[in-house]
């Protein structure tokens, strides 16, 4: 998503806290609404909202003053016997973005997760989206080792530009060296990039034009060829890069299971 600012509140007048209450659910759905602008049979329900809360999932809410411009959603999943968090959804008003916003509801949900004895919090994410790459990779630390190929099948969202919703899948190692040292004092483990994946800037103008819509389907594919190979290779998303044109570049190299322990 790639909108600017309009009305950017002070930082003073933005809390952030766990969603209790059955309005600021239904204020969840209705940002939800409002952000991806899904069919309704798309839209996460209120019910679903409830019960993640109920069963040791996380609905977080940012408020300006009483008004909530900003969710962050997951549910508890299981793999190989571990416990972790889902975050199914994150969403910020655009009259909000590009402030820290998203980066602040991560970090109150990695707080919450570690209170609560979770190590782990994995998301899904469009590779195509340049800025949120940057903030997954280089401003939290995770990393990204696997690709699912249409998620989610043809979304009704516009922001998808009727392209197969292809995602990687972030894990953020919530006590690993490299995250805990990123959070303290900006750095990461140096590595040697064995392999580059671009998206172009101008990704964003093509898949929303429907002239243009093939030329992002052809990065698409190109990066999905490139990505599942890499992954076979046993490599992984360590690293991104963005230049003066926006454009974007995931830095991909071995990933050393040391990062994870202090």
């Amino acid at each position: 998503m790639t909108f600017s600012p309009t009305k950017l509140a002070p930082a003073s007048s933005i809390t952030v806290r766990k969603c209790r209450e059955l309005d600021e659910m239904r204020a969840c759905v209705a940002l939800q609404k409002e952000v991806w602008n899904f069919a309704d049979a798309e839209l996460v329900p209120l019910r679903l909202f409830v019960v993640a809360e109920k069963i040791g999932g996380q609905v977080i809410g940012a408020f300006d003053r009483n008004e909530m411009v900003g969710f962050a959603f997951a549910i508890p999943g299981a793999r190989a016997g571990h416990a972790y968090l889902h975050s199914h959804m994150l969403a910020v008003r655009a009259s909000y973005r590009n402030a820290g916003l998203g980066r602040q509801l991560k970090l109150f949900q990695r707080d919450d997760a570690l209170a609560r004895g979770f190590e782990l919090i994995e998301w899904t994410f469009d590779p195509l989206e340049i800025k949120n790459a940057y903030l997954n990779v280089e401003k939290l630390g995770a990393i990204a080792r696997r690709y699912n190929v249409n998620q989610y099948g043809i979304t009704s969202s516009p922001l998808q530009g009727g392209l197969p919703t292809d995602r990687l899948i972030a894990e953020w190692w919530l006590k690993s060296n490299r995250v805990e040292t990123l959070l303290r004092n900006g750095s990461k483990p140096s590595f040697t990039p064995a392999r580059t994946i671009a998206v172009p800037a101008q990704v964003y103008d093509w898949k929303a034009t429907p002239s243009t819509r093939s030329q992002a389907k052809e990065v698409q594919d190109r990066n999905r060829a490139e990505f599942l190979e890499a992954f076979a290779e046993g490599l992984a998303v360590l690293g991104y890069k963005r230049d003066q044109d926006g454009s974007g570049k995931f830095l991909l190299g071995k990933w050393d299971e040391k990062w994870l322990y202090a």
